[in-house]
């Protein structure tokens, strides 16, 4: 089954990342990398995100599409990254979820294959 992991964190905990000396960044990413060498077999797409700040968003109104600067949603927490895996069932994407190596938030939600209906 595929799985699709959405990494977050507070909007607070994103703006101190980015504040943070590029060497410290670096060597931030270790424990990451190493997660996703664990998994490495399992993940079949996947990138960082831009900071929410470079977002635009295109909603439909009355039929007309509005562009606006910025996320659809404001909120406590930012989304910086996803993974897409492939795996036996939900409790091993759970699994990995738990061992995300930033604390956060990993949000775990199942892919809709082709012709399959959501659920």
């Amino acid at each position: 089954m595929k799985y699709v992991l959405l990494f977050g964190d507070t909007k607070e905990r994103a703006k101190q990342w980015e504040a943070m000396p590029e060497a410290q960044r670096e060597a931030a990413y270790g424990p990451i990398n190493q997660w996703f060498g664990k998994y490495g077999s399992k993940i079949t797409g996947g990138h960082e995100l831009q900071p929410e700040r470079t977002a635009t968003t295109v909603k439909f109104s009355n039929g007309k599409a509005v562009v606006t600067d910025g996320p659809f949603i404001e909120g406590k927490e930012v989304i910086g990254g996803y993974a897409e895996v492939n795996v036996a069932d939900l409790d091993e994407a759970i699994k990995m979820a738990k061992e995300w190596p930033t604390g956060g938030l990993v949000e775990v939600r199942p892919v809709v294959e082709r012709g399959e209906p959501p659920r």
